[in-house]
């Protein structure tokens, strides 16, 4: 048995303490929300090489190319809309294309949130500064409403606030499960952009243990344990994210993951938050 003592935060707000605390930290193991943290950790040199074994069980581009870190469950970002108001097929083929007119008002988004943070960096990658610019400014002309988090953003398309919103493709599960369970058809669904664009990026939760960890041998044992088979399985049953682990069973309401066509991003290149945030508050989003 691994004993564990639990930090709990903001994902970029713990790779900075990590950051701080250089060789002195006392984490034995670091747990992220979404690569980008995970990344910064590895840029600054602060993460200790991971086993083969541990790697190989998620396919390379949800692992460190450097293999300092491991994903341990992916999540996809998607435009979740109101399906008694909108057919797929009405549906913008691009996250750039909800600046048009036809948008103004009906398009919900959360600019503090970590998973929306690390879109945009990833819009940064492979739109470039100044595409990715134009595209907040016309969003914010257009009138797009801030939520404070992704379950807010799928509940106001719900209650008929908005039309369309973006976010993790996990709340949405979570909210047909519970209309389920009522009896009910959930009116919230999802719509994953074609094309390999950028509004489709996979992200994960992932798993970096600190060079200057004394538990090597624990941390490494409790990240296989998150890697094996029927905890893939309940992170998939319980909060409706893709395992990484291959022949694993996902949701059956999703598309299988190989299925989904993603931008191509390296995970651990999201590691400019700040970047994303002074940008962010350069376009008066944040």
């Amino acid at each position: 048995d691994v004993k564990v003592e639990v930090r709990y935060g903001d994902s970029a707000e713990l790779a900075s303490t990590l950051r701080e605390e250089g060789d002195r930290t006392p984490a034995g193991l670091f747990l992220s929300q979404d690569a980008g943290a995970l990344g910064a950790l590895q840029a600054a040199g602060l993460l200790t090489k991971l086993p083969a074994e541990i790697l190989d069980r998620v396919p390379a581009r949800y692992r460190s190319t450097d293999g300092d870190w491991v994903g341990i469950t992916g999540r996809v970002r998607v435009l979740a809309y109101d399906s008694r108001v909108l057919d797929e097929k009405s549906l913008p083929k691009s996250v750039f294309d909800l600046t048009a007119p036809e948008w103004k008002g009906k398009v919900g988004w959360a600019p503090t949130n970590a998973s929306f943070q690390a879109f945009v960096t990833a819009m940064r990658l492979t739109a470039g500064e100044e595409k990715t610019r134009r595209w907040l400014e016309g969003m914010k002309a257009n009138d797009t409403q801030p939520y404070e988090k992704n379950s807010i953003i799928r509940d106001a398309i719900a209650d008929g606030e908005i039309e369309v919103g973006l976010i993790n493709h996990y709340y949405v599960i979570e909210g047909i499960r519970e209309g389920e369970v009522k009896g009910r058809d959930y009116p919230v669904q999802l719509h994953f952009f074609p094309g390999g664009d950028v509004g489709t990026l996979v992200n994960v939760s992932g798993a970096g243990i600190p060079a200057a960890s004394g538990q090597q041998a624990a941390a490494q044992a409790f990240t296989s344990f998150l890697l094996a088979d029927p905890q893939q399985e309940y992170f998939a049953r319980q909060v409706g994210e893709y395992p990484l682990v291959p022949g694993v069973r996902q949701d059956p309401s999703l598309p299988p993951l190989q299925s989904i066509s993603q931008p191509n991003v390296d995970l651990a290149d999201l590691k400019d938050l700040q970047g994303t945030q002074q940008l962010l508050q350069e376009t008066g989003v944040l």
